[in-house]
């Protein structure tokens, strides 16, 4: 009986890790950790403006939306940032290189 707990208890778990890797925050932290140093990396490289301008352009596009946070892809070189306007979710895509934005998305 303590066996089938046991084996019905770590399955749980495992069915919640596949369903919800958010739930392991270490691994997600892993992944943020990754993604900076590769943008870091490429700043410094010469390949993508600082992130402090690109985020002010967008900033200054997005009149008065809130920041919520950003991802950037070191494939393209490019940066996603997310707002939040008139109670919306608002995704804007910057390219690194230029800090143009090239495109928005709800």
């Amino acid at each position: 009986m303590m066996r089938r707990k046991l084996i019905l208890g770590l399955s749980a778990i495992a069915t919640v890790s596949v369903l919800n890797p958010g739930a392991y925050p270490a691994a997600h932290a892993a992944g943020q950790r990754d993604e900076q140093d590769a943008a870091r990396r490429a700043m410094l490289d010469g390949q993508v403006m600082p992130f402090s301008l690109i985020k002010r352009r967008v900033d200054a596009a997005m009149g008065g939306a809130t920041y919520l946070g950003s991802e950037f892809n070191p494939s393209s070189n490019r940066y996603r940032l997310k707002y939040v306007k008139d109670g919306k979710v608002v995704w804007v895509d910057a390219d690194g290189r230029t800090g143009d934005i090239i495109g928005w998305a709800r």
